[in-house]
């Protein structure tokens, strides 16, 4: 069993080996920020690090020119029994960051992993390979959070995701918040606002330096996608709530899309060109579990509802709104090719449970507007899935007709927990077809004190937006064990986590149930 507390350092020690790289005694450590494992198949999975010795710099303190770096799997973690090795390139081009794609590896095993440069070697990973493709799996433990915002608290959240020993980790967005440093935080960011690849990348190196959340990545393979944060606060397609260029946006997001893929355990299918990148996939787990993983940023339509005098300036940044027949209008969150591609994925699969792994909120809240109190719950988020009801609504229509099995939509985004039955658009009065899961955040706030109040107008099951934390979800052939697991104070990296609540869904009868 590997050393957790050797893990929540930083990972397992490694002796330095004999020179292997740029040819010279190593004069800094270029590991800084870890290693990390992703997307794991039946034969392989993602390895990643970046080579990084001054990582706060744009270039990371590396030469500008390609560096060899050699990678290696083993079935043990002192690395006795190697069964696969070789050589990677850190190009420059891509911050000196190393995507690895071992295959060859037996299925549904645990393996270890490193990194060498420069006779220097990186921390130790360790990581899984997906069960063989349909085949019978007991058990899967996955552990599930977002919006992770460096300034307003510390990643106790990770250390206590590292303790349930999960089998994977799903992070829904907001790995990185993109504003500049706010003084009277408990930590602000040290560096400004980023708008081009050098200020995205000190802003990860930021985020990728606390111990914490490298040990998470150390612990188990990681599935992501990304929502706002990586990029501009509320952005969709080509605009956000301040830039009404589009050219000049699409330049800021070219540069986010780089720099996430240069720091994240990603498929080279996922790298991206330009303002564009392929995030959308499926990750199976034998016949047990099948991740849809989404995109609902980068194709995302213009929001419904909003004021003229911002349509004019190319600008949409009003988020709550009140009903207007312009929101029951059909208008996309995921794109056509994507929407294609996620009906299709829905009608194939014959997995035991299908995860809808998304950004954001898909159970409409009803939100009180602080201006006009007054009115109660009568707003919406045009930011969420509220905003998109229709698109929703065709998500939901495509579990009935396909008779997806077991569907549990898994979301972040909006800070808070949140657990919701999900129904049959065309008959809400039926029994529900699904199960909503929102995990809370791993620090960022939510101040809203008519959440509760909020929820209980919107169906909403359970709602908490003044703990944070993260979730997890234990899936067997019969049932999902849920529990949405609560931190007692956030600004502490040695807090205490306990469960806020638990739910089971059994397999065949979708909804709720307090265990």
């Amino acid at each position: 069993m590997i050393d957790r507390r050797a893990m929540l350092v930083g990972g397992l020690a490694a002796p330095a080996l004999l020179t292997f790289g740029l040819g010279a005694a190593p004069s800094a450590n270029p590991f800084t920020l870890g290693v990390a494992s992703g997307d794991p198949a039946p034969d392989g999975m993602v390895l990643w690090t970046r080579l990084a010795p001054e990582p706060l710099a744009g270039d990371g303190g590396m030469p500008p020119r390609p560096v060899r770096v050699r990678w290696e799997v083993a079935e043990d973690e002192h690395f006795a029994r190697v069964v696969r090795a070789g050589e990677a390139t850190a190009d420059p081009a891509w911050g000196h960051s190393v995507h690895v794609e071992p295959r060859g590896l037996r299925p549904a095993r645990v393996y270890w992993y490193r990194f060498i440069a420069d006779g220097v070697a990186s921390p130790v990973g360790r990581t899984r390979t997906a069960p063989a493709a349909g085949a019978a799996v007991d058990r899967l433990r996955l552990c599930f959070g977002s919006c992770q915002k460096y300034e307003v608290g510390h990643y106790a959240a990770w250390r206590h995701v590292v303790a349930e020993d999960p089998d994977l980790v799903l992070f829904l967005g907001d790995y990185i918040y993109e504003n500049g440093p706010e003084p009277k935080s408990l930590r602000p960011h040290p560096t400004p606002e980023p708008f081009d690849v050098a200020g995205y990348r000190a802003r990860y190196a930021t985020y990728k330096l606390d111990p914490l959340l490298q040990a998470a990545h150390h612990a188990a393979p990681w599935l992501l996608t990304w929502d706002d944060h990586e990029v501009a606060n509320d952005y969709q397609d080509t605009l956000d709530e301040k830039n009404s260029d589009p050219v000049a946006f699409l330049r800021r997001r070219a540069a986010a899309y780089q720099v996430y893929w240069e720091h994240q355990p990603l498929r080279a299918s996922a790298r991206p060109n330009g303002p564009a990148a392929l995030l959308y996939r499926t990750i199976d787990w034998g016949g047990l579990a099948q991740f849809q993983i989404l995109d609902d940023r980068q194709f995302r339509g213009p929001r419904a509802c909003q004021p003229p005098e911002l349509l004019a300036r190319h600008v949409q940044y009003e988020v709550l709104v009140q009903d207007c027949a312009d929101l029951t209008q059909y208008r996309t969150m995921l794109g056509a090719t994507q929407e294609r591609w996620l009906d299709a994925a829905l009608g194939r699969t014959r997995a035991q449970w299908n995860l809808l792994s998304q950004q954001t909120l898909m159970t409409t809240l009803h939100r009180v507007d602080p201006t006009h109190a007054d009115r109660g719950p009568s707003t919406v988020s045009t930011d969420t899935w509220s905003g998109y009801p229709a698109a929703r609504d065709r998500i939901f229509r495509r579990w009935v007709e396909a008779k997806t099995p077991n569907p549990l939509a898994l979301g972040g985004d909006i800070h808070a927990f949140a657990a919701a039955d999900i129904r049959d658009p065309a008959h809400r009065d039926a029994p529900p077809i699904g199960t909503e899961l929102v995990g809370g955040s791993i620090t960022s706030l939510f101040h809203d004190t008519a959440l509760k109040q909020e929820a209980k107008a919107s169906d909403i099951a359970f709602a908490e937006n003044e703990v944070h934390g993260y979730g997890r979800v234990d899936l067997t052939h019969g049932r999902a064990d849920v529990a949405f697991r609560g931190l007692a104070d956030a600004t502490r990296e040695d807090t205490s986590v306990s469960d806020l609540i638990r739910y089971t869904v059994e397999a065949g009868r979708p909804g709720l149930q307090k265990a």
